[in-house]
């Protein structure tokens, strides 16, 4: 599944995901983010580190994994 496929999922279950992301400068750091709009080159997201919308590209996802919740548990 390409990232950008995975990305409108997220967004249609209302799912977050853990990411790992590479900034224009080459830093990686590695965010909690809820989807919220995607387009053809970016998407945005809030994210849960700097606690709000923010604006990523898609050719800047290194990975993204789907956070599974049981209860009030976050596995």
């Amino acid at each position: 599944m390409s990232v950008r496929n995975q990305l409108v999922k997220s967004m249609k279950y209302k799912e977050s995901l853990n990411m790992i992301y590479m900034a224009n400068d080459g830093h990686i750091s590695k965010r909690r983010i809820r989807v919220l709009q995607v387009g053809e080159v970016s998407f945005r997201a809030y994210c849960f580190l700097r606690k709000s919308n923010r604006a990523f590209k898609i050719d800047n996802v290194l990975a993204l994994v789907p956070i599974k919740v049981k209860g009030n548990t976050v596995i």
